[in-house]
Formats: structure tokens, sequence, C-alpha cells
């Protein structure tokens, strides 16, 4: 069980850069076997961190804070990208620092999006993940129906994505089949 002393909040604008270097670090560790080194290598907080401002400003991300650590995880939403898909709202962003994955705080954030959303007024989610990515687990264990796959290109490589989707805000973990 989590020993955290967890709590989720809207980010605020002394927040990017933070965020920038967490999420730059989640990619380096969580796609350092899928993605090219020199796309993770060249990454840039700087860039990231103007990014992430962005969607401060627009209210569209909460934090994960601990109270011995500081910011852990973060997560950005909005309407869906792909309208096609039949899902209203999105999550683009769930990353957790490394050292704190399995701990609870991914699974705050994702109902801390969700409650986000529908304060928003939307009605269901959808989220892409690197078909590689370990993640893809965590959001069918919540719940996550696949619903979607494509192929797009980073650094140079073509590298597949799998859209979970719910068609209600709410997280329902999976019953496991004998």
């Amino acid at each position: 069980m989590s020993d955290l002393a967890l709590s989720l909040r809207q980010a605020r604008p002394g927040d990017a850069v933070p965020l920038a270097r967490l999420y730059v670090e989640a990619w380096q560790d969580s796609y350092a076997a899928i993605l090219p080194h020199s796309l993770l290598a060249g990454m840039s907080v700087q860039v990231h961190a103007a990014r992430i401002e962005r969607a401060i400003k627009k209210g569209a991300v909460l934090v994960a804070d601990d109270a011995a650590h500081g910011v852990i995880g973060l997560a950005g939403f909005g309407a869906a990208r792909d309208q096609g898909l039949g899902f209203d709202g999105e999550v683009y962003t769930l990353y957790i620092a490394p050292d704190f994955l399995g701990r609870g705080a991914g699974r705050a954030l994702l109902h801390g999006a969700f409650a986000a959303l529908k304060t928003r007024a939307f009605h269901s989610c959808v989220i892409w993940s690197h078909a590689q990515n370990n993640a893809c687990f965590f959001y069918e264990a919540l719940g996550g129906a696949r619903i979607a796959s494509r192929q797009v290109l980073l650094g140079g490589q073509e590298v597949g994505e799998v859209a979970f989707g719910w068609k209600r805000l709410a997280l329902t973990p999976r019953k496991l089949r004998i």
C-alpha cells in the first residue's frame, strides 16, 4: 500500500518547470527501450515547460503532490482531439516520477482528471498510450477498453499507439478471469 501523503491540486504557473522535468524524466524512463535514444536525449525541459505553462493557463493540468517529496505526477486533460472515436474528453498526459510508480499517484490523478472533465460537462474519455508502454496494463486494470490503434512517427521511427476509452467518467477495476 502507498505510504505517500498525496494531494491533488490545479497546477500553478510556478509548477511548469518542475512538471517539465518530471515529464522528461518519465519519458526517458518509460520509453528507453521503445523510442530512439536521440529523441529522448534531445528532450528539452524548457520546451516542455512552455507547453505545460500554456496548459496550466487553461486550467487543464492537475498535480500530484506528496508532503515529503513535492510534485510527483501530472495529468493534462481537455476536449478529445479525435472526435471520430466517439469520446468527448481526453487525458493527454499522465506521468508519475519513476521513483513513485505503483504507489497510487497514477490512480489518484486519473480519478482527478475524470472529476475535472465532469465539471467541464464531458461525459467520456479517451487516452492514447504507446503500445509497448506498461501503462497499457494500468489503463486496462482501471476499466479502459482498447478502442483504436494507430502508427505515429516519433524521432524518425514509427511507433504504435493504442487508445483506451471509458464511456463513463468512472474507473472500474477489471475482474480477473481465472
